[in-house]
């Protein structure tokens, strides 16, 4: 037996109209092709589907399960192709995203929220890694997309620049009094310093400048978040580089003192990180192209 869902769909409108010229017309079909469809149905089924009468046809026993299963297989198909629309507009499926620190804790946390919460169908991964590892990822097809800096070398990826994200130095007051208004990073190596959680891509960040300006950091304690350097920081246990808005913050509530970094890779930019846009999947097409509105509509 086979019959395919136009036969399914014929059939239901001569079931659903009591007649086959009615049913044949709402099909769209002439009475000639839809009386042969049906004779072909039921010679594919081997059984009587319809006993016809004067004043139209009713269904048999073997009809009535077939007007059942049909309309069962047509609500299953039309979830499926409501299904597939959504993977094709991006609103189901999985997102995975890599980012760097300070966008993982700022930047994305308050941008994603109405975007996901759009999209109920659709799950999100976000894992955070080093601009480094993130843009020889993207490189190498490994991940379709991440937010960096552009304070790391980038070739063969696209960058586009969607926040500032320059880093500065906090202080309290008191160990903040020698400083200049600003600050060179080579010259802090000698302080304290509070640091963020082992494993912080922008942790690893600084530490990396520090070894290769020779000296590692001294960092006395290490937080899983930045209120939490901050804190620390504000009761002088030692000083801390944290991203400007960070820095914006938490100023007042602990009375942090907030000095520019005079280095070149503390002057950053949050970035997209892609290869080919056309190669997106439709989900992340759909992010990224909500964070560039996003940053078109702040600029």
């Amino acid at each position: 037996m086979r019959l395919d869902v136009a036969d399914l769909q014929l059939f239901l409108c001569i079931v659903d109209a009591g007649s086959i010229t009615a049913g044949a017309e709402r099909a769209n079909l002439a009475l000639a092709s839809a009386s042969e469809r049906l004779r072909n149905i039921e010679k594919a089924v081997g059984v009587e589907l319809l006993q016809r009468r004067s004043r139209g046809v009713t269904t048999t026993e073997a009809g009535e399960a077939l007007a059942h299963h049909a309309r069962l297989i047509l609500r299953q198909q039309e979830a499926l192709r409501s299904e597939l629309e959504d993977y094709a507009r991006g609103a189901r499926g999985t997102v995975q995203l890599y980012a760097n620190t300070a966008a993982l804790s700022d930047f994305l946390p308050s941008r994603l929220a109405p975007w996901l919460a759009q999209r109920p169908r659709l799950r999100m991964e976000i894992k955070e890694r080093t601009s480094t590892d993130i843009i020889r990822a993207v490189a190498a097809g490994l991940i379709e997309a991440g937010v960096v800096s552009t304070a790391v070398q980038a070739q063969d990826v696209q960058l586009i620049a969607i926040a500032q994200d320059h880093l500065v130095i906090i202080a309290d007051p008191v160990l903040a009094s020698g400083f200049a208004r600003e600050v060179a990073f080579a010259d802090l190596l000698t302080l304290p310093f509070v640091g963020l959680y082992q494993g912080s891509a922008l942790q690893d960040h600084i530490d990396q400048h520090a070894h290769d300006a020779g000296r590692p950091l001294d960092i006395r304690i290490r937080m899983s978040s930045f209120e939490d350097v901050c804190e620390m920081v504000a009761h002088g246990v030692g000083v801390a580089i944290v991203p400007k808005r960070i820095a914006q913050r938490y100023r007042r509530r602990h009375s942090l003192r907030v000095h520019t970094l005079s280095d070149v890779w503390a002057k950053r930019e949050l970035c997209l990180c892609l290869r080919d846009w056309e190669a997106l999947s439709a989900p992340m097409q759909s992010l990224l192209t909500y964070l560039l509105e996003g940053a078109e509509k702040r600029d």
